[in-house]
């Protein structure tokens, strides 16, 4: 019995008071089932009775009393007590609660998925950083924690184009490519452009791809630069973060906005709306209507179009393209765009309750011998994501990255992240899956496989306590969905390791016999607990993108 079933059953029987005349009152449409925080309470508790005393007219634990008579007859609960104010604490039948170790090995990858969010499609766009240089380290937190709630977000039934925005284009590339132009031609970097060995790499690369642009007049290298210079830089993005996991289904380039008159198409919308005027030989959107604390200027009065109608028209891009919500991940230096963003989403119509959605992510510092890392070997100026990765591999960087809430600003030890210790998070939930995996070689030397199941046999309080962890996944997953909060899976997943390791030392519990004993039907059986403990740990590291290692 998973905790779904535990809240219809639950839900049955308020269903079934209502009816019967001996609760007053509205059938509330979800039952919150939880874990006690002791396990002596039961395996489960809810605070149903409290929520429905006021509309019943009568004390909680009344109406808890009408309710536990009726829970105790149904099959699967053993015992039902009613706590404290008015809770109920659940304890179920040995064989119902073991029954969920054959309903997860039978599930296998899709053990935890929903279909909470289905019906939504979500634009989530994340990471979006220009070919001006390798991903740094404020981007890589997104690729990883983009790409884990984009996966997240699936797995609770949602459709999810994961979207990588960029211009090659602009005041940054153009300082790109006239750095590449000089150092090619030996001379020093522009007092206003990028250092650091790639941009020697890319420069030399381009020059020996082209014999003869440096012989062009100025303006003509720089184009050949800022062209070749772009792609090679944008290839090597691509692959590096694909290197990291993390693919994109769409890369949308700002210019094919311009070139197919988006931005103008933005505008005639946002006219009809009666929410653009001009004013000092400019055009403005009236986003104070909409609770922006000015509007905004979408051409300027010499006729040039600004950063933030590219914004716009890329907003209804994606609207007209079909997706419900645009789902967009900044870093903190953005916090000022939300408002403006909501007030255009308003202009064009939309309720920006429904259609956007803005997260905005701190900053994270990479700590290396107790002391914070600065200056990247590669990129001279900044820490990027090959030095994560060359540091930590990209297992431990991915769950480093996801494991903490957006809100706060991380410091990650990387002395710390490389150990193969369980004082290190990622390798404390991968050893224990690798644990399942050799209890499983071992138990097929002795013959034990995945023929005997009678779940009856599952009575030691670890057993109960493992399998109640292992029912929460689920319920784990769509939270984390709908909280947009992937960190929420890594606290999972380290909560469960930790009981399946005790589990593991439990001797009541072993899935092979001690010595020369007899190999008895609670072997077997526990050999589908420890399948069942593997695949919801496979499951949980594959939505943070992390591997689930076979041995270690």
């Amino acid at each position: 019995m998973t905790p779904a079933d535990l809240a219809a059953a639950v839900r049955a029987a308020v269903t079934a008071a209502v009816e019967a005349g001996e609760l007053a009152g509205t059938v509330p449409d979800e039952v919150v089932i939880e874990r006690p925080k002791n396990p002596e309470h039961g395996d489960y508790a809810t605070n149903v009775a409290l929520r429905l005393a006021k509309p019943a007219g009568r004390p909680p634990r009344e109406v808890a009393d009408v309710l536990a008579a009726r829970l105790r007859d149904v099959e699967g609960i053993a015992k039902v007590d009613v706590a404290g104010p008015g809770f109920l604490n659940l304890t179920l039948a040995a064989d119902a609660l073991g029954e969920l170790a054959r309903q997860i090995v039978g599930a296998g990858a899709g053990y935890g998925a929903s279909t909470e969010f289905a019906g939504q499609h979500l634009n989530l766009e994340f990471v979006s950083a220009n070919p001006t240089g390798p991903i740094h380290i404020g981007a890589v937190r997104w690729a990883a924690v983009g790409d884990a709630l984009a996966r997240v977000l699936q797995a609770a039934g949602a459709s999810v184009a994961r979207e990588y925005y960029f211009n090659d284009a602009g005041s940054q590339i153009e300082r790109f490519a006239r750095t590449l132009r000089e150092v090619a031609n030996g001379r020093p970097v522009p007092e206003d452009g990028y250092a650091g060995a790639y941009i020697d790499e890319i420069a030399a690369d381009v020059a020996a791809a082209n014999p003869g642009v440096l012989d062009l007049p100025p303006d003509e290298q720089t184009e050949v630069f800022r062209r070749d210079g772009v792609e090679r830089m944008f290839a090597e993005i691509k692959s590096s973060l694909a290197g990291f996991g993390v693919d994109f289904d769409v890369y949308f380039n700002e210019r094919d906005l311009h070139a197919r008159g988006g931005l103008q198409l933005a505008v005639d919308r946002l006219r009809e709306q009666g929410n653009v005027y001009e004013q000092d030989g400019a055009t403005w959107l009236r986003t104070t209507d909409h609770g922006d604390d000015k509007d905004r200027v979408l051409v300027r009065s010499d006729g040039e179009w600004t950063y933030f109608a590219g914004d716009v028209a890329y907003y209804l891009d994606k609207r007209d393209r079909g997706f419900d919500k645009v789902v967009i991940m900044l870093g903190a230096d953005h916090h000022g765009y939300i408002g403006r963003l909501r007030a255009m989403a308003t202009c064009f119509g939309d309720d920006p309750d429904q259609t956007l959605e803005i997260l905005i992510g701190q900053l994270v510092n990479l700590v290396k011998d107790g002391q914070p890392l600065k200056m990247s070997k590669r990129a001279g100026t900044t820490i990027v994501l090959a030095d994560l990765v060359d540091a930590v591999g990209p297992d431990a960087a991915r769950y480093a990255l996801v494991r903490y809430s957006v809100d706060q600003s991380i410091d990650l030890d990387l002395d710390a992240w490389a150990k193969r210790t369980n004082d290190n998070p990622v390798y404390y939930v991968q050893y224990a899956h690798a644990r399942t995996r050799n209890v499983a070689r071992n138990a097929a030397s002795y013959g034990i496989g995945l023929d005997v199941f009678e779940p009856d046999t599952l009575d030691h309080a670890a057993d109960a306590a493992l399998l109640t962890a292992l029912g929460e996944f689920p319920r784990a997953v769509t939270k984390a969905a709908e909280l947009r909060a992937p960190h929420r899976v890594a606290h999972y997943l380290e909560n469960l390791a930790g009981v399946y390791h005790r589990w593991y030392d439990t001797d009541e519990c072993r899935v092979t016999p001690k010595g020369d004993a007899e190999i008895t039907p609670g072997n077997r059986t526990r050999a589908w607990l420890n399948e069942a403990a593997a695949t919801v740990l496979a499951n949980g590291l594959g939505l943070l993108g992390v591997g689930a290692p076979e041995r270690m």
